[in-house]
């Protein structure tokens, strides 16, 4: 792939890769666009992105249907809309959007619930969710 784009040029390669993006999707996201200005950029972006899918063990609808859930958490109505698309395109049904979104909020509502109940408390010097090695909450919380 380096050897690719070294060959062909930065600016190449993200015409073609925008132009697969858009074939497979049927647009492109607002953030590659943008990345696109500065080549560079993308061409990370990407190349971090495919390192990702490329070698997950998870089936590529369930990591849309993943990305889909965490859009929604962050609020981001532009990622929602992209991943929905992406999951649809690679089989996902109604029903398993509808309940990642649902499994989304009931984890946003969560962490807000969480966070807030710890500072009205006063905070804790020790973190549950730091051990995670078993190793003691003293040893390995940072806070």
């Amino acid at each position: 792939m380096l050897n690719r784009i070294v060959e062909r040029g930065s600016d190449a390669i993200v015409r073609e890769w925008l132009n697969e993006i858009g074939n497979e999707y049927g647009r492109v996201p607002l953030i590659f666009e943008r990345m696109a200005e500065r080549p560079e950029i993308l061409i990370s972006h990407l190349l971090y992105k495919g390192a990702v899918v490329e070698t997950s063990r998870l089936e590529p609808k369930v990591i849309e249907l993943i990305s889909l859930a965490v859009g929604a958490a962050l609020k981001c109505s532009h990622c929602v809309e992209y991943h929905m698309q992406a999951a649809m395109a690679k089989g996902a049904t109604r029903a398993e959007i509808l309940e990642v979104i649902l499994i989304a909020g009931l984890l946003a509502n969560s962490a807000v619930l969480a966070d807030a109940y710890r500072v009205v408390d006063g905070g804790s010097e020790e973190c549950p969710s730091c051990d995670i090695n078993g190793g003691g909450l003293k040893e390995t919380c940072l806070r």
